[in-house]
């Protein structure tokens, strides 16, 4: 896939305040035989650039930069660049706050310590139409995702839950798991214990309203 500006590149805007960042990705980018690359310190100097010369193949916008106010100022870039990527540059993003971008229709997360050669695998991807998370967020999110103020959830206990879920008994998680039907009875008090739960039943709802199962 080419970049839309005639040349074969990939067209990129990289926006960020801290200078050093900016540089360091604008300097290494240009240097790619197969990119472009245009740069803005803040949201408004960006959508000024997508609108006189956009829209761009990638762009990448700092979370934090002036005129962002979180996921707002993304959605008010990713409506300006014609359907074409926008994604957000981060240092250390909360488990919500990944959610939050993903769900504002971001085409990915890069983070500030990023490689400056994963950075460019990055954009190629998000180029190609695909989502960009790097490993170590998807594995905090994951986990995250299963943390309860008792405790996090191991992935027996998970495993364990969902088979509640479909409303299976003792004997039969047992069964399927090969394990002592005594073990999957623990393995339930704890699921309990963990999520704050008086039975099952209250454990599914509880852990269905975290969004567990």
């Amino acid at each position: 896939m080419t970049g839309g500006n005639g040349s074969g590149k990939i067209k990129i805007l990289i926006a960020d305040d801290h200078e050093m960042v900016l540089d360091v990705f604008a300097m290494y980018l240009s240097s790619a035989s197969d990119m472009e690359v245009t740069t803005g310190k803040t949201l408004d100097e960006a959508l000024e650039h997508i609108t006189a010369s956009g829209p761009f193949d990638v762009v990448l916008l700092d979370l934090n930069m002036p005129g962002m106010n979180g996921v707002s100022g993304l959605r008010r870039a990713i409506r300006i660049n014609g359907g074409k990527p926008v994604a957000i540059i981060t240092g250390n993003p909360t488990p919500r706050m990944l959610d939050e971008i993903m769900n504002a229709g971001s085409s990915g997360i890069v983070l500030k310590t990023t490689g400056v050669r994963s950075l460019a695998n990055a954009i190629r991807f998000m180029h190609a139409g695909e989502h960009y998370m790097p490993l170590e967020l998807v594995r905090e999110r994951h986990n995250a995702g299963r943390t309860t103020k008792n405790g996090r959830l191991s992935d027996k206990e998970m495993m364990v839950l969902s088979y509640l879920a479909e409303g299976k008994q003792n004997k039969e998680i047992a069964n399927d798991l090969k394990l002592a039907e005594p073990t999957i009875k623990m393995h339930v008090t704890s699921i309990c214990k963990k999520l704050s739960a008086t039975n099952r039943t209250q454990a599914v709802i509880v852990a269905r309203d975290l969004g567990l199962i």
